[in-house]
């Protein structure tokens, strides 16, 4: 027999729609594994840590795999959760549900802003004459558009952005290998070897803090890591493709980053790859290939669509969901008769029109780009370390849904630890450059502003209401699974 509560509600009201399926799932968790920074950062990061960015790298993907896997038991054992904020409001308390999810939100539409202004800058590319805030609204638009029909639709968009980046990724592994195997030469009499990576001052040529530097770019790099957990709710058997997708993340890292930087530095020496300019643009155009930047530059500007796609639709859900849990105001919970969030999808990108002052801000715009970039880091940060701390609690309240589960996360509360450090060594490294210092000390204001939020938010007698609805339904499963 079904969950009575489920089914009463299924009467009231209409649900998220389970629309995605595998080849969604797992293009998605591909897209959000692979970011901008990989096209656009690699290079200063690469100026930064000189080869030893492939073990920075490798490390990240390490322990974020160790959440990703926390995170999969967690929305596993009870598919009431729609998402992480669901887990952490059942388990820490809803001052954890609205820090979290709000903090998403946030992280999103940063990152979204920023793409935006991305997507701008690369349609400036090929049409200089037309105003940036032209290219900005359209874009905000497209998206709006994209998402509005069904989850459906953003599936199929964002599993051809990811198709887009794989190929083009692939496509530098292949030529890259090529080069080397072939002992290209460049113009400037360097060739083309695996060599290049240990020759010039070995695999650590900065030493231990140019090493530590290439984390403060990296981590921004890998935020979206996080986004399959985002879809649990609108998944097809999420027992058999969450899994899929959560475990396919190491190879993913592999592939498309370590093997990627691997074949950048052995055609060109780490020291001569520039800081400002796309390592995969300045590959390409060495080898000839004359459409190179055009090529790439269309790439990065799917990529930037993609994470601003992928935002959209992240940011809509969460701000659903913690209406859901009388977080937000009620009708931003409220689905289209396509079972989509729409409010909240229209909530979000009325956010993004801030690209558009951005774009007016003249030379500012690198520099505030740096700035909300760290502060996006910092802030994905706090929703991994909630999503740990979450894991920590389920072991201690829930042994028994833990020795249920069919998607254990290895090493179990060990591991939760070890990456819970591994962040501290992160905001430490954080406090070594000024400018991502600068960030670091502004990104207190969010909670303080969060924190006033949810000292009027906790006692609207709307919010318990709808908070006492929420957790009836998330604990329905749980009593019928001890019953």
């Amino acid at each position: 027999m079904g969950n009575p509560v489920s089914q009463e509600l299924q009467h009231d009201e209409p649900h998220l729609s389970r629309q995605l399926a595998n080849r969604h799932i797992q293009l998605i968790a591909i897209g959000g594994a692979i970011g901008t920074g990989l096209f656009m950062g690699s290079g200063k990061t690469i100026s930064l840590a000189g080869p030893s960015v492939i073990f920075v790298y490798m490390i990240i993907g390490f322990m974020l795999f160790f959440v990703m896997r926390a995170m999969g038991e967690l929305l596993l054992s009870n598919l009431q959760y729609k998402s992480f904020s669901d887990f952490a409001a059942d388990l820490l308390g809803p001052w954890a549900g609205f820090f979290t999810g709000w903090t998403y939100w946030f992280c999103w539409i940063v990152t979204g802003i920023a793409d935006i202004v991305a997507i701008s800058g690369y349609v400036d590319y090929w049409w200089p004459d037309i105003p940036l805030w032209i290219p900005a609204l359209a874009a905000i638009l497209a998206l709006l558009l994209l998402n509005l029909p069904t989850v459906k639709a953003f599936g199929e968009t964002e599993f051809w952005f990811a198709l887009i980046k794989i190929i083009a990724i692939v496509s530098l592994i292949v030529v890259g290998l090529v080069m080397v195997f072939s002992s290209f030469e460049a113009p400037n009499g360097a060739q083309a070897s695996l060599a290049n990576l240990w020759n010039d001052g070995g695999m650590f040529p900065t030493g231990a803090m140019g090493f530590v530097a290439g984390f403060q770019i990296a981590v921004f790099a890998f935020v979206g890591i996080e986004l399959v957990g985002t879809t649990a709710a609108e998944a097809k058997d999420p027992e058999k493709n969450l899994p899929h997708a959560i475990n396919s993340i190491p190879v993913r890292i592999l592939l498309f980053y370590v093997l990627a930087l691997v074949v950048i530095m052995a055609v060109t020496p780490w020291r001569e790859i520039s800081a400002e300019r796309s390592p995969f643009v300045a590959m390409f155009a060495l080898a000839g290939l004359g459409i190179a930047a055009s090529v790439v530059n269309f790439v990065v500007l799917t990529s930037a669509a993609s994470s601003a796609n992928s935002g959209i639709y992240s940011t809509s859900r969460m701000v659903y969901g913690l209406a859901q849990e009388g977080d937000a105001p009620a009708p931003l919970g409220r689905l289209s008769s396509r079972r989509v969030p729409a409010n909240a999808l229209f909530f979000s990108c009325a956010f993004l029109l801030a690209s558009l002052v951005l774009l007016f801000s003249g030379e500012s715009v690198i520099e505030a780009f740096t700035l909300v970039t760290t502060i996006s880091s910092l802030l994905f940060m706090f929703v991994w370390t909630i999503i740990l701390c979450s894991y920590l609690v389920y072991r201690r309240k829930r042994p028994e849904l833990h020795a249920a589960s069919k998607f254990k996360m290895p090493g179990g509360v060990v591991m939760c630890w070890v990456v819970l450090a591994f962040f501290v060594f992160v905001v430490w490294a954080l406090t070594q450059e000024a400018d991502t210092l600068h960030a670091l000390l502004v990104t207190p204001v969010w909670f303080a502003v969060l924190g006033i939020a949810w000292a009027y938010v906790r006692r609207q007698p709307s919010h318990v209401a709808r908070y006492r609805r929420f957790h009836d339904e998330i604990a329905a499963p749980d009593d019928a699974a001890q019953g």
